[in-house]
């Protein structure tokens, strides 16, 4: 007599589940990537002039740095439902909400990373003919770059985290999968997304962290041992 089917039985581990629904579950991954992505550089692309804008202008840190924060307070269905008039069931709904939750983290750590840069580098670069633009884009940015990209990195996952609640549109990825199980109990889709998602968000981590590593060589130099 053969074993029952690990679906027929709702199995929390089913082979047969990730044999049979495997483009379904590829689907569902590429569209939790799509958006993470399009989220996090869209955020990147916003924070970074707001950050030069309030070095720039530091009248302006109150209410650049008071409405980010406030922005990451609202709760995710809320801001999702303020946003619907203005996007409708689509993509860019879930998108706008990730980039104004994700603007807090990177702004903040923009400004981090740019206030860190020593003055007396500054000077120097001053004092050899930099400019504004190339003091900015060949001095400071590179050396503001390391917690920069610990902002990026933090703002990657936890918008791989936030993107699930998108399921609520139909526009979740790996959410959609594990909102759809949750009426049956269908326990292997439910466990087969939520691993996938923490393997996402543990897979980005990793990568922004190698990028971080090849940027930024100066970081990894180490006294030798027995060294002045």
């Amino acid at each position: 007599m053969s074993a029952p089917n690990c679906l027929v039985t709702n199995d929390w581990i089913c082979g047969e589940y990730l044999r049979t629904r495997s483009a379904e579950l590829t689907d569902a991954l590429l569209q939790h990537v799509g958006i993470t992505v399009a989220s996090v550089l869209i955020a990147l692309a916003v924070s970074v002039p707001l950050a030069l804008l309030v070095r720039a202008r530091p009248r302006f840190a109150g209410p650049v740095l008071g409405l980010t924060t406030l922005l990451y307070t609202v709760p995710s269905l809320a801001m999702f439902s303020l946003l619907l008039p203005l996007f409708g069931l689509s993509a860019a709904l879930v998108v706008t909400g990730l980039v104004l939750y994700a603007l807090t983290i990177l702004v903040r750590n923009t400004l981090a990373g740019l206030a860190a840069v020593p003055a007396e580098t500054r000077e120097a670069a001053r004092g050899m003919g930099y400019g504004s633009w190339r003091l900015l884009w060949e001095v400071e940015l590179p050396l503001a770059l390391p917690v920069l990209m610990a902002g990026i990195r933090m703002a990657t996952v936890s918008t791989i985290a936030l993107t699930t609640i998108g399921s609520v549109v139909g526009r979740g990825g790996l959410g959609n999968l594990i909102e759809d199980a949750l009426p049956t109990f269908f326990k292997a889709q439910m466990l087969a997304a939520s691993v996938l998602c923490v393997l996402l968000a543990v897979t980005a981590d990793l990568l922004l962290l190698g990028l971080q590593r090849l940027l930024t060589p100066w970081a990894r130099i180490r006294t030798a041992p027995g060294g002045e």
